[in-house]
């Protein structure tokens, strides 16, 4: 087995938190299911997020000054399968789960009771994705309770292909 296909191999086992990205820029609301995601340092408080090129969500994120970042709840496959696997080229997602405008407009979900809002600091090409460096300026926690992760959504074919 060669490198890549042995990274490819480890990787497909790990079991990845999965959050839900969501951006307000020029009159338009997007969001994305991402897995690629963590938090980079304490002091001072930084998350890095990355987003796929290929996603509608990329170029309003590129345009947002912060972006809001959900864990999504163990229970919450649907809304998962929602912002994983439609697209917003083709479904309004924000008509579809319950939301409020949070700091700068952007969209906070009702079904994510833990979430932040970050000031974007910095973007960093990351291959066929953007990581997004992120200053926490909001947050909310919720009840303590566990996050969907990888090995359960991994059936989801994405609403854009990477």
């Amino acid at each position: 087995m060669n490198a890549p296909e042995a990274f490819n191999a480890v990787v497909d086992d790990l079991d990845y938190p999965m959050f839900i990205v969501t951006a307000a820029a020029g009159g338009e609301r997007a969001g994305c299911l991402v897995g690629f995601a963590t938090q980079t340092s304490i002091h001072p408080a930084r998350f890095l997020v990355c987003i796929s090129r290929a996603n509608r969500t990329y170029p309003v994120a590129c345009a947002a000054g912060v972006l809001g970042v959900h864990v999504v709840p163990a229970q919450a496959v649907a809304l998962a399968e929602l912002f994983g696997g439609e697209t917003g080229d083709d479904v309004d997602k924000f008509a579809r789960a319950p939301w409020r405008d949070g700091p700068e407009g952007v969209p906070i979900l009702a079904d994510c009771p833990s979430w932040f809002v970050g000031r974007v600091l910095d973007r960093v090409d990351a291959g066929d994705h953007v990581a997004f460096l992120l200053e926490p300026v909001a947050a909310q926690r919720g009840a303590a309770g566990g996050a969907l992760t990888f090995q359960r959504v991994r059936h989801l074919a994405p609403g854009h292909e990477a």
